[in-house]
């Protein structure tokens, strides 16, 4: 326990659960928590003592928040939740039904965050007195403008009612794979090569006579995808929406052609291509995150590609495939392994294409020493942060280019 005067025992109980409190409140806000942040934050307190308010601030920010862009939404929670003994009585009395305007009065204390708004103001109850004529007009006509809105807004800042129409419209989406020429011959009425069996065939059958010309031409399928997707905390809400994508390939209507691989890492790499066969998309999630142990840990992007490389290579068709790389490619550790790998990676795949959320950002330059080393080695560079970029990324596989460097004009400059 904290070490506190006599005067202060009754709360020290207390603590822990404003703490715990505190922690699900950043959480529904989208800030990415795992369950050993707030015992973290907890044995900080019990070490570094609570001298002052700037002095929990800082303790709670040290331990809850790892990426500059939370920073903004803790420091706004944490202004309304500490602000008083009795926590959250403020924000109670936002809720009273006098004024009306309860979630508009939260949005302008909390400033623009709406996430940070819903998970504070969850239960309000609505006071809206409209007709319901009025009411449903009203959202037939933002339906078309809220659409156009959720196909833009970042997974990261989407509210939890946005999320889930999100990822309805993931799962309609249908896109048209680039099919790749086999070895195998099929019959075919305009092939460019004639068919001498069938020809031999059918003119015994017509006492040495030849009816018609047949022709073969060569088969073709489906490119295979293997998709190998960072889990890390920085990428936790991008990874998890990607999945959701990932499962409605693997269950819709070109399902039977097509061959997908699922992969995803932190500091180990795991094979999920069997719990994405669930046919519904939450329990086909539910079944990865069991069966993964770091979810939102850290990463380790170099040591799970080099064991992508010596024990799945062989496992997957990785030579005809195209392998796309959801990661933001922030590594820290052993840089000279993470580029070697990404190299043997891209000359045993067909095509390496980097998804990266951190493409959001219009100033995004590769200063960072993990992107550099990944960054020679893609063929394509693509955002992954919305809706849209989800579209971009299906018309894109449709294109069966060559396999080979793209010349892309961001990453020709970057290189």
């Amino acid at each position: 326990m904290l070490p506190t005067s006599p005067l202060q025992e009754p709360r020290a109980g207390q603590l822990a659960d404003n703490v715990l409190h505190f922690a699900r409140v950043l959480r529904k806000a989208g800030v990415p928590l795992g369950t050993d942040r707030p015992l973290l934050a907890l044995k900080a307190l019990e070490v570094a003592g609570i001298g002052s308010r700037a002095d929990l601030h800082a303790t709670l920010q040290a331990c809850l928040i790892d990426r500059v862009e939370h920073r903004a939404i803790f420091d706004q929670a944490f202004h309304l939740f500490w602000r008083d003994p009795d926590l959250l009585n403020e924000v109670m009395r936002l809720l009273l039904p006098s004024a009306g305007a309860t979630r508009a009065a939260g949005q302008a204390l909390l400033g623009t965050n709406r996430r940070l708004t819903e998970a504070l103001f969850r239960n309000t109850p609505s006071t809206r007195t409209e007709p319901l004529r009025e009411r449903l007009a009203v959202d037939a006509h933002l339906s078309w403008s809220d659409r156009e809105h959720l196909r833009k807004a970042d997974f990261d800042s989407m509210t939890t009612a946005e999320w889930a129409a999100a990822q309805r419209m993931v799962a309609a989406l249908e896109p048209l794979f680039a099919r790749i020429v086999t070895r195998r011959d099929a019959p075919s009425t305009h092939g460019q090569r004639l068919d001498l069996r069938a020809l031999l065939r059918d003119s015994a059958r017509h006492g040495g006579d030849i009816a018609m010309l047949p022709h073969r031409t060569r088969r073709t399928r489906i490119e295979p995808l293997v998709v190998i997707v960072d889990i890390s905390g920085s990428m936790s809400r991008y990874s998890r929406m990607f999945l959701h994508f990932i499962h409605a390939l693997e269950n819709g209507s070109q399902a039977a052609g097509l061959r997908v691989s699922a992969f995803v890492f932190g500091t180990r790499l795991t094979h999920v291509t069997r719990q994405l066969r669930a046919r519904d998309p939450d329990e086909a999630i539910a079944h990865v995150v069991r069966q993964v142990d770091d979810w939102s840990g850290g990463t380790r992007i170099g040591l799970c590609l080099e064991e992508f490389n010596r024990r799945w290579a062989r496992r997957v068709p990785l030579g005809s495939s195209t392998v796309l790389l959801v990661t933001d490619g922030l590594e820290h550790a052993d840089l000279e392994l993470l580029a070697a790998q990404c190299e043997r990676l891209a000359r045993s795949c067909r095509r390496l294409w980097w998804l990266n959320p951190l493409l959001r950002y219009e100033a995004f330059e590769p200063k960072a020493r993990g992107i550099r080393a990944i960054l020679p080695h893609v063929d394509r560079l693509l955002p992954m942060h919305n809706i849209d970029s989800l579209e971009q990324l299906t018309r894109v596989l449709s294109t069966a280019c060559s396999p080979g460097p793209t010349n892309s004009p961001e990453l020709t400059l970057w290189n």
